[in-house]
């Protein structure tokens, strides 16, 4: 999908005052711009993003983990050292041929920080909410998710009390990677649903 589209959709109040409030700040040389810009880019790509990846990685390899995890993911996800607000109820729900799964927050921007980082800013925008409650299937082509017909996809709705994690289908050739390779391949739209797990051919480029 054209992810720059929703980058720079009609930006709600709250956001429009923190831009405010970030613009003041900067031009009185309390915060420097560039350096919160890398703490931003380091939190929701990076440190993020890479904790719900280990989680999703230990899921193929331990079975045991796997059912735990989609029986009580709040637990199991604390036991990787991962937890805290915004992650106070999690819910996994496990992507199949047969089945899809998309997350999304239509009241505002419920997302799991300790599991994923920041949320993008196309997953608070009003088009992503939106389309994803009203034909999810199309918003699903425009990311680059492509489905056969039979597939079912299944809207999660975050709130303010629960979020969700998927766990995307493992990619097929991957039966000799050990855990943290298998990590590597994990991205953060695919434990959103809004992208599948990379291959290992793509990931070695």
């Amino acid at each position: 999908m054209d992810e720059e589209h929703y980058e720079h959709s009609t930006l709600g109040e709250m956001e429009l005052r923190v831009r405010a409030l970030e613009t003041v700040l900067a031009e009185k040389g309390f915060i420097d711009p560039a350096a919160l810009d890398e703490l931003i880019e380091t939190y929701q790509t990076r440190i993020g993003p890479r904790n719900g990846a280990r989680v999703v990685a230990r899921a193929w390899v331990d079975r045991n983990y796997r059912d735990w995890l989609l029986t009580d993911a709040t637990a199991a996800i604390a036991a990787l050292g991962y937890g805290g607000r915004q992650g106070e109820y999690m819910v996994a729900v496990e992507n199949t041929e047969a089945l899809h799964n998309l997350v999304v927050c239509t009241l505002c921007s419920c997302y799991p920080w300790p599991v994923l980082g920041l949320p993008p800013t196309w997953y608070k925008s009003a088009p992503y909410r939106s389309r994803a409650v009203k034909n999810p299937r199309d918003l699903l082509l425009e990311f680059g998710v492509v489905l056969s017909g039979e597939t079912q996809i299944h809207v999660w709705d975050s709130t303010a009390e629960v979020r969700y994690l998927v766990i995307p289908r493992r990619p097929t050739g991957t039966e000799s990677l050990d855990e943290a390779a298998l990590a590597a391949l994990v991205t953060r739209d695919s434990m959103i649903g809004t992208g599948v797990a990379m291959n290992p051919a793509a990931n070695a480029k």
